[in-house]
């Protein structure tokens, strides 16, 4: 990360490091994809568990995200702090840095994209730390599905409003709107397997489906954030306290040291398939039930 690259994330929300992950990494994460969707580590909700009958592309292609894999998987947890990763985190965030969240997908040929979205509304860390992660495990190609990017829409440091968008190129999350941009402004982000894509979390960005006849446009997908900004995710409203108890504390560190090392490591996210929404989300039950999926605290916790 030469300050040129840095002037580069800072200037447009994104940057593309190629090569960052080697070849025996990637393989290794292919086989525990295969492994996770075949319910060979563990229970997860929405995960059958498959025949040995069943091939691996019949398996996999039934699911199109994983949430929280490092939860169960090793090789994924590993890859949490990839030596790239942390080289590119530190340049940009700051030398303490902590992980919350891992996605894995898998997005199959015909499986949708998202819209609009800009991953801060999701995960609210209002610092403007936010960063994402974007492994490629495959090449990504307009044609199956690559990441669009808005680059500088970071730059307005504003939650754009959601609404439930009823598009069936698209899954049950919600669509961002009421932002200065066209379609026409965004640039795709095609990459080779083995690529990191870091963008920020305000950043606009969507994708399409997959668009190919066959194949899969894999990508494990990480989200990181300073160390020394609370964590104010998944917070029940029931909790009731100083704004010092609002902090989300199912974290992984992947750098530096942590300053709230004091309160204790908490397990409260269990891995789950994020719905699809094949077909379209204009449903507006399916979509409560998708937004039900996104908000849960999937581990009951105690307030005792």
């Amino acid at each position: 990360m030469t300050p040129d690259k840095v002037a580069f994330y800072r200037e447009n929300g994104f940057i593309v490091i190629e090569d960052a992950v080697d070849p025996d990494t990637l393989r290794g994460l292919i086989r525990e994809t295969v492994a996770l969707c075949r319910g060979e580590r563990g229970p997860i909700q929405g995960v059958t568990p498959a025949d040995p009958s069943e091939s691996d592309d019949d398996v996999m292609k039934r699911y199109l995200c994983i949430h929280f894999p490092h939860k169960l998987s090793p090789v994924m947890l590993a890859a949490l702090a990839l030596p790239s990763i942390v080289e590119v985190l530190t340049a940009i965030i700051g030398p303490n840095v902590k992980c919350m969240q891992s996605m894995l997908f898998i997005k199959a040929s015909g499986k949708p994209g998202q819209a609009w979205h800009q991953d801060e509304y999701y995960i609210p860390t209002r610092d403007r730390s936010l960063t994402g992660a974007w492994i490629a495990m495959d090449d990504a190609t307009v044609e199956n599905g690559c990441l669009w990017v808005i680059p500088g829409s970071h730059k307005h440091g504003i939650l754009w409003p959601q609404h439930q968008q009823r598009d069936p190129r698209f899954d049950c999350a919600g669509e961002a709107t009421m932002f200065p941009y066209t379609d026409e402004d965004a640039v795709p982000v095609e990459v080779k397997a083995g690529s990191i894509v870091f963008f920020n979390g305000y950043l606009l960005h969507r994708s399409l489906p997959n668009y190919a006849r066959s194949g899969y446009r894999r990508s494990l997908v990480n989200h990181y954030m300073s160390a020394e900004s609370l964590l104010p995710w998944f917070i029940s409203d029931q909790v009731h306290g100083p704004v010092s108890a609002l902090d989300y504390r199912d974290i992984v560190m992947i750098a530096g040291q942590d300053p709230y090392a004091w309160k204790g490591i908490e397990e409260r996210a269990a891995p789950h398939v994020r719905p699809s929404g094949e077909g379209g989300c204009g449903n507006i039950e399916r979509n409560a039930e998708a937004l039900k999926y996104r908000n849960m605290v999937l581990l009951e916790e105690d307030h005792d």
